[in-house]
């Protein structure tokens, strides 16, 4: 904060002589010196900064009247300099960006007001703000103001600004500096683009890097604090436009454009009944004609302006990558690929071609263009000016070519890969459907004791196996068999239900022991199920093989759809919504939570818009196709609860760990990596937020007091998450500790969990026979017949497998699609890597955040450690791709490791 007013009169130094006025009261100087503060220089990512507590000047004079002396105040005025970084603005018209240039030499386009944080002594209102244009210097982007500041005016609290460029101005900070003395410079961090007076004549406001809880505030921000709120709520009408900061809710109801196709019709997801689902950001835009339930998709996406990707990373990958990569380089490959006659790789040698010869490109294609969205996989043939679309070869084949097709590695992965979050401890045998046995047949499970204690060698009965808890499952039953007959509906597609059963073996491997696939009954068939082991026999060993294939399609779809974009992406939003309603800008919460907010909105808006819409990357390439999205709504419905996002409480429901009676979490599974590395990366965000918390609120009693906490948290559960408002399990925000807990799994979701199932995608899932997205064939035993599918695949089973598998363009496109979206862009930010101004601005914040970043460097080198450790077969061994998905940092591009804070990608 900036202070410009002593209580006591005070001698000005050598660079305050420009101040006027009469002279100066006779109260001594040194008691003025003493009186001054300063601050220490401290850093931050932009650069080091030195913040320093101006000093407090009233001055008073004594004027003969009539031959009497009279004390009169006069005001003494400071020189205030404001140094303004801004990028110039883009996009516009010659005229416009001609009058621009005059305003900037005429110093008239950004105007800068200065607010005290007081109110006037005597009347009781806002002090008189102190206005002056900025101007343009020699130095690009670099504006500047001079303030005549009255000695009395106090701290200054904020900064408004007045864009008069006819296009917005993004401004990256404001420093005051008094009397020349950048010793004493004060800096705002704004990092915001403000819009131009011509779009919208309300001022912009920043606030200053000091923290308060609502009922600290100083009396003169009270007013633009609550003003500030309620210009990014908005009036909840009309649609956005690309330059506003508003932030509201609405349905998924924008996935699908009936008027332009109508098989492009989906259900609305979120208030009802019966598709539950988080809200998104609102857009605004017409409803469509066929349906008024469903909103046109014209444009792109709103998302409020400070949300946007930065240009690094506009230029680096996002929205303009996959819009390029998906739209343009896709469609030219699609002929070159369609003129072959069969559509499915005939050979697994042509896989692997993808990764060694490549794709031609088609003479037609932009080459320039596509380098720029793909250069990985845009290779110059050498001794050629020919091109070619050639994929890296995934660090898990670059290892093992052969380890997708290993059981160990199976098994592996459901724990150490891409999706270790579905794995449950088995607790009760035998195993039955919970669903209607009328509408779906028989609820046993078709994996028996004998199956199972055969498996183990007869080493362990069943009975004693669970209570060992050596038993554990994969179980995509339940919430898959009610869309098997819907999926086989749609072209060139097939699901059964499944259920795989693992034991944890003495050397603390899981190994796969059964796989159940079922078909539900039918009005013309009856339930078809059937439990494949791995045989000793060829027949049984293939069938073993097809039905991992097809698991490994479930978990994938699952892993895509819930794990991923459900928990993560999509039940993040409402959480960035609430926190900009309903938190200040000066609010301590806010500032610990908007680094974890970052792109996140603009990132889900594009996948709205290309990923999971009608006819999407994600319905075109995964099995549930056109039922995709609708599946993570029941998903949500059936199984999503806040308390189980934090990862003790999920591991817990899982049955994957105990607590003890010291508190401390046990694993079941001692050498899990997900579980281990994730418990670590947890409890050191935790210890950061409890430090950050107990800095601002002194009690409990402060925590329920907070007018502006409360309103954000009930806005997430009533609104945001408002199919859900009525369940038991929601934190009450009314002690520091549920405090803590509650932003802890906020920050672990939006960091450590999106990074566990996302950055790792190219490295598991390039080689796409390891987790196929879809599967086109059913099973050739399905009908228990020797049929024509069954002697097919007793003479040629590798070919049935090929069959099964993705087609040649649902392959390149998911595997392109997964190399964009598990890259890092070259402006990420890593948990502990950077702090916010405004936390370098408080001392024992700032203390606090350095004893976070150091733990993360720690946890960097305890998990090297781990994957050198033999021991740990789980994570190192022959051919192993080490768990790097939890290690804090990286460095740009895609690498398989690095918790960024916020999902950016």
């Amino acid at each position: 904060m900036m202070n410009l007013n002593l209580k006591q009169p005070l001698v000005l130094p050598a660079h305050h002589s420009n101040v006027v006025g009469s002279r100066l009261s006779s109260s001594s100087p040194s008691a003025a010196a003493a009186s001054r503060r300063t601050g220490g220089g401290v850093s931050s990512r932009s650069g080091s900064r030195r913040h320093v507590r101006l000093p407090r000047i009233s001055c008073s004079a004594t004027e003969e009247v009539s031959g009497a002396v009279s004390s009169v105040t006069v005001e003494r005025m400071l020189t205030v300099t404001a140094s303004v970084e801004a990028s110039p603005a883009i996009g516009q018209m010659y005229f416009q960006r001609a009058v621009d240039d005059i305003g900037d030499l005429l110093g008239k386009t950004l105007l800068l007001e200065l607010v005290s944080s007081e109110l006037d002594a005597k009347s009781g209102v806002e002090k008189t703000r102190v206005t002056a244009y900025a101007h343009k210097t020699l130095r690009e982007g670099h504006y500047e103001a001079e303030f005549k500041v009255p000695a009395s005016f106090g701290p200054v609290g904020a900064v408004l600004v007045e864009n008069e460029h006819h296009k917005e101005v993004f401004i990256k900070e404001i420093k005051l500096v008094t009397g020349g003395d950048s010793s004493t410079a004060v800096t705002f961090d704004c990092n915001s683009w403000v819009h131009s007076k011509f779009d919208n004549p309300e001022k912009r406001i920043f606030f200053t890097l000091k923290s308060y809880l609502p009922s600290d505030t100083p009396k003169g921000l009270e007013d633009l604090r609550k003003k500030d709120l309620q210009a990014l709520r908005g009036d909840g009408h009309g649609e956005r436009k690309v330059f506003e900061r508003v932030y509201d809710y609405d349905v998924y109801n924008d996935l699908g454009d009936p008027d332009k196709n109508p098989a492009h019709q989906r259900p609305v997801l979120g208030g009802n009944k019966q598709y539950p689902y988080p809200r998104r950001c609102r857009t605004g835009r017409p409803r469509t004609k066929k349906d008024p339930e469903t909103e046109m998709r014209e444009g792109h996406n709103y998302v409020p302006r400070d949300e946007q990707f930065s240009e690094v990373k506009q230029l680096t990958f996002g929205a303009t990558t996959l819009r390029s990569g998906l739209h343009a380089l896709l469609p030219a490959l699609r002929p070159l690929l369609i003129n072959k006659k069969d559509l499915r790789f005939p050979h697994f040698p042509a896989i692997d071609d993808l990764f060694s010869d490549g794709i031609p490109l088609p003479a037609q294609t932009g080459f320039d263009a596509i380098r720029t969205v793909v250069p990985r996989m845009v290779k110059l043939v050498e001794d050629t000016t020919d091109h070619v679309l050639r994929f890296e070869v995934p660090e898990m084949i670059e290892r093992d070519r052969f380890s997708w097709f290993k059981d160990e590695e199976f098994a592996r992965q459901t724990i150490a890969g891409l999706n270790p979050l579905c794995i449950q401890l088995l607790t009760e045998f035998p195993i039955k459907s919970k669903l209607d046995p009328e509408v779906y047949g028989p609820a046993e499970s078709a994996i028996t004791k004998e199956i199972l204690e055969k498996q183990m060698n007869g080493a362990l009965t069943v009975e004693q196996a669970l209570a060992a808890k050596r038993l554990f499952i994969l179980d995509y039953h339940d919430v898959f068999l009610p869309y098997v007959h819907k999926v086989r509906e749609l072209q060139d597609a097939t699901l059964y239900a499944s259920r795989t059963i693992f034991f944890l073996t003495d050397l603390g491997t899981l190994m796969p022991l059964a796989i159940e696939l079922t078909r539900p009954k039918s009005p013309t068939r009856p339930q078809w199920k059937r439990a494949f082991t791995h045989g000793p026999d060829a027949t049984d060993a293939w069938l073993w093989k097809l039905a991992k294939a097809h698991v490994l399609t479930h978990d994938t779809g699952y892993h895509q759809l819930v794990s991923h974009w459900l928990r993560t992406h999509c039940c993040v939003e409402p959480y960035i919504i609430a926190a900009n309603r309903q938190l200040s800008r000066l609010h301590p919460v806010y500032r610990l939570l908007h680094p974890h907010f970052r792109y996140t909105m603009e990132i889900n808006a594009l996948a709205r818009e290309a990923l999971i819409n009608a006819d999407g990357i994600i319905e075109e390439s995964f099995w549930p196709g056109k039922y995709a999205v609708e599946l993570s709504s029941v998903a949500y419905g059936a199984t999503w609860q806040f308390d189980t996002e934090a990862l003790p409480n999920d591991l817990i429901k899982r049955g994957l760990a105990v607590r003890g009676e010291d508190g401390e979490l046990e694993l079941t599974i001692k050498d899990y990596p997900y579980a281990h590395d994730g418990l670590l990366v947890w409890d050191s965000i935790r210890q950061w937020a409890s430090e950050y918390v107990n800095v601002y609120y002194k009690s409990d009693e402060a925590v329920a007091a907070d007018p502006e906490l409360r309103a954000f948290w009930d806005e997430v559960r009533n609104v945001g998450h408002g199919d859900k408002k009525d369940e038991p399990w929601w934190p009450v925000l009314d002690t520091r500790d549920s405090l803590v807990e509650t932003l802890t799994t906020i920050m672990w979701v939006t960091s450590g969990h999106h990074s566990a199932v996302n950055f790792g995608q190219y490295h598991f899932a390039g080689y796409f026979p390891n987790r196929p997205t879809t599967i086109r064939k059913n099973m050739p035993v399905e009908e228990g017949g020797p049929g024509e599918e069954m002697e097919k695949f007793l003479k040629q089973p590798e070919t049935t497998l090929l069959d099964m598998l993705p087609t040649q363009m649902q392959a390149i496109k998911v595997m392109t699609t997964l190399d964009i979206l598990s890259s890092h862009s070259p402006d990420e930010e890593y948990m502990g890597e950077f702090a916010e101004p405004s936390w370098l601005a408080e001392p024992m914040v700032k203390a606090a955040f350095e004893k976070f970043g150091g733990r993360m460097k720690e946890i960097e080198g305890f998990i090297d450690e781990c994957n050198n450790n033999l021991d740990l077969k789980n994570r190192c061994g022959a051919g192993i791709v080490p768990y790097e998905l939890l290690k804090p940092f990286s460095k740009p591009g895609v690498t398989g490791r690095g918790i960024p804070s916020s999902i950016s990608i």
